[in-house]
């Protein structure tokens, strides 16, 4: 595999590893018993920290991207691993 294809696959999981992290830890403003600005949502985010979210999706998709990596060339886990459909055996011809 070549480092290219490594660091295209190592900013999907980043952006994938992100968006699954982003709402863990994020409080509103009723939760933190902050003051809302007028014409606020009720549901925006009181503390977000997009510093420590890009920290956490950095370690996540490194993580990510070395067992990709490991089961790419150890073979692990195949595609013939992940076929549960098994087709019908095939029908007896009659005459």
């Amino acid at each position: 595999m070549q480092w290219t294809s490594v660091l295209a696959i190592y900013f999907l999981m980043w952006v994938g590893s992100a968006f699954f992290l982003l709402p863990f830890g994020v409080r509103t403003h009723d939760e933190l018993g902050m003051e809302k600005i007028p014409g606020q949502a009720d549901s925006a985010p009181g503390n977000f920290r997009p510093g420590k979210l890009a920290l956490r999706a950095t370690v996540l998709a490194a993580l990510l991207t070395a067992f990709f990596y490991f089961n790419y060339t150890q073979g692990w886990i195949t595609a013939q691993d992940l076929n549960f459909y098994t087709p019908p055996q095939a029908l007896p011809q009659y005459g």
